[in-house]
């Protein structure tokens, strides 16, 4: 990892040498400008207008143009030796809470490596420092050509200086938020709490990507094979306003509940067949035993209304018996 400042972290009487390493990367497509007309790459030539033509970069300087019109060439010496103190050393300032920093502030943010095996133990003091406090060190650091306020905190057991931009640079967010006197009831905001942690159960920040960069190389990628460049299907337009903000509230909650369950969920339910009829529960003892008396009941209710009418009943053995003496032949006499 190629080193980008070299210098000293400054901790009361203690020095720290260390280097610092950009801890960031982007990865954008490169890209250029070219002739639309045919597609010939465009450069940008290095013109002097005084002497009406191109210098090589070697003799490239800064200038500074005062309200009057004259001009003061800056050469890299004349930058390099500045009377500036943070060129070299990173001074602690102060220790704070890392709530007290308002994250707007933050910049690039660089990994804090030492300079040789005797920082170990300093570096190592003041990392622990830092955990076991709870608190980041605020300092400040000159960088290229801009001293900037920074800040020391820890990261995989790592120390790490995040430039800041001064406090004047930030500017004041008034008339930007509504205005007036917006109320909102307690049922909206407790469905919104509950929407928020819906949305974030199982996050995993790692698994965002991104879509630009990889829509961006279909497109290049269709362009050099010479086939059709894919197209999104265009969004429906959004809401001009949203009239029930509960309605909006509870649609969200379900739309992300849904989300979540639709891998194993839906699946499951297209492949799940129809759900069987159940059979009828078993009747309770009592029940049962209620049922037998009722039947039992009736039983005797038509026995007794046989018997009145038609005298006595005979048993099923009786009439099998008297059927068949009925059907015998007689002998002759």
């Amino acid at each position: 990892m190629q080193t980008t400042w070299k210098g000293t972290i400054s901790f009361g009487l203690v020095s720290i040498p260390v280097h610092l390493y950009s801890a960031t990367q982007e990865h954008d497509v490169p890209l250029h400008q070219v002739h639309a007309k045919d597609g010939g790459r465009v450069r940008m030539k290095r013109y002097c207008e005084r002497e009406e033509k191109e210098v090589p970069y070697t003799e490239i300087a800064k200038g500074y143009e005062s309200p009057d019109g004259r001009t003061v060439t800056l050469s890299d010496e004349d930058l390099a030796d500045l009377p500036l103190p943070s060129k070299k050393i990173i001074d602690v300032l102060a220790f704070v809470e890392e709530g007290e920093i308002d994250p707007l502030m933050f910049s690039k943010a660089y990994y804090v490596g030492v300079a040789d095996k005797g920082a170990a133990k300093p570096y190592a003091l003041l990392r622990d420092a830092l955990t076991e406090s709870g608190r980041i060190a605020v300092t400040k650091i000159a960088l290229r050509t801009r001293e900037s306020p920074a800040v020391l905190r820890v990261h995989d057991n790592t120390l790490v200086l995040q430039t800041c931009i001064w406090p004047d640079e930030v500017r004041p967010a008034a008339g930007i938020a509504p205005e007036g006197d917006v109320t909102v009831r307690p049922q909206e905001l407790k469905m919104a709490r509950s929407l928020m942690d819906t949305l974030s159960e199982d996050f995993d920040l790692a698994q965002l990507h991104d879509d630009y960069q990889q829509a961006l190389q279909q497109v290049i990628t269709a362009r050099l094979e010479g086939v059709e460049v894919p197209h999104e299907e265009e969004p429906g337009e959004a809401p001009d306003n949203v009239i029930d903000l509960m309605e909006a509230l509870r649609s969200s909650l379900r739309q992300a509940k849904g989300g979540r369950n639709a891998g194993a969920g839906q699946a499951g339910a297209e492949e799940e067949p129809a759900p069987r009829k159940r059979a009828p529960a078993k009747k309770s003892a009592q029940a049962a035993g209620r049922t037998a008396a009722k039947t039992g009941s009736k039983t005797s209710e038509k026995t007794s209304g046989k018997t009145s009418g038609q005298g006595s009943a005979k048993s099923p053995a009786a009439k099998r018996t008297a059927t068949r003496k009925s059907s015998a032949p007689r002998k002759a006499s």
